[in-house]
């Protein structure tokens, strides 16, 4: 491939990639607007909209909220799906192919669908607006990308290593945490991350299920639109998208590293 071509390459690649974030870019100057208004370009400069994250209640309670439960969705979640996809892996391809099926469903099915089916069943047993609700409807929502995320990483995983380490006396726990876990590492990370990030940002499910004492971000954003259109949503946006850069610049630099030594 001689010069000309790589430029020609290069150049579309980074007017497609600006073409995808560009939406994303129009946040970051309204979110530093004067006046109330999510016109673009903004007019003046304030950081007012950032300022009223920390002290407005119903914008730091529910950021509070998101993060506490999409942490303890990410362990619930990934510790379940890991341990179901190393199962579907040790079962035969038919009956395996049919429970992986059945266990991503909440990938396939509409999030309306779900959503009122758990609205349903909430209602029964007093799950609504829970720390409890919200920690098994999103499980049931990120379990599915953890499958898949470390079903990836076992499917190119050498068996043989297993069966080499208890031929030297290993137990099969000995064996998992020496063997197989470091070995299925990154399939776990970019699960427990899949997760996270399924439950930080899951909004469908949770309009059905909050309540005025626990309300998640996602809910409080959708909330904000349609009563005032307050920047703070923009405020937001941009905070969200500098971390979700960070991470991705993050577990490039950590995987870079790592296939170098």
């Amino acid at each position: 491939m001689n010069r000309l071509q790589r430029t020609l390459i290069s150049l579309f690649c980074a007017c497609v990639a600006l073409w995808l974030v560009a939406p994303t870019l129009v946040i970051v100057p309204i979110s530093f607007a004067e006046k109330k208004s999510l016109a673009f370009p903004p007019d003046g400069f304030s950081l007012q909209w950032y300022a009223n994250l920390i002290q407005s209640p119903d914008w730091s309670g529910s950021i509070l909220n998101s993060l506490k439960i999409a942490v303890i969705v990410s362990v619930v979640a990934t510790v379940i799906g890991t341990l179901a996809a190393m199962g579907i892996t040790r079962m035969k391809a038919g009956s395996g192919g049919v429970v992986r099926a059945i266990l991503i469903t909440p990938m396939i099915v509409p999030g309306v669908v779900l959503a009122i089916g758990i609205y349903a069943v909430y209602l029964d047993h007093q799950l609504v607006g829970t720390l409890t609700g919200y920690v098994l409807a999103h499980s049931m929502l990120a379990i599915p990308f953890v499958i898949i995320a470390v079903g990836a990483n076992l499917a190119v995983f050498d068996a043989r290593l297993e069966t080499a380490a208890a031929s030297l006396g290993a137990s099969r726990l000995v064996t998992f945490f020496t063997v197989t876990l470091p070995l299925i590492g990154p399939g776990i990370l970019s699960g427990l991350l899949f997760a996270f990030v399924t439950s930080f940002d899951e909004v469908i499910v949770a309009l059905f299920i909050n309540s005025p004492r626990m309300k998640t971000l996602p809910v409080q954003i959708y909330s904000s639109m349609t009563r005032d259109s307050d920047p703070t949503v923009a405020a937001v946006g941009s905070l969200m998208f500098a971390l979700t850069t960070l991470t991705i610049a993050a577990a490039l630099w950590i995987g870079t590293r790592r296939r170098r030594s």
